[in-house]
């Protein structure tokens, strides 16, 4: 089966084109692409879905190595919304 395995940083993006045996898993694909930086990775998805590395890969799937979040999403909105938002009362 072909899958493919892709990363990408703020200063580098890489790609991998892989032929694997039926059956094979996300960590297989990550081991078999050798991808720079991959290591360093804070999880993968597989078409934008959050995937373990025991998780069986079909023909055409493409696995994403996600990086580190710099912000947390949660405090990053309230810094947006400020002060003046407030507690919202339903």
């Amino acid at each position: 089966m072909r899958v493919e395995v892709v990363i990408a940083w703020p200063d580098h993006a890489a790609a991998r084109q892989l032929e694997l045996a039926d059956g094979a898993t996300v960590a297989e694909a990550i081991a078999a692409a050798d991808l720079p930086g991959a290591e360093q990775a804070a999880g993968v998805a597989v078409h934008g879905n959050v995937a373990r590395p025991q998780q069986a890969l079909r023909d055409g799937d493409r696995v994403e190595l996600l990086r580190p979040l710099l912000a947390d999403p949660k405090e990053a909105r309230r810094r947006r919304a400020g002060p003046a938002a407030g507690p919202r009362r339903g």
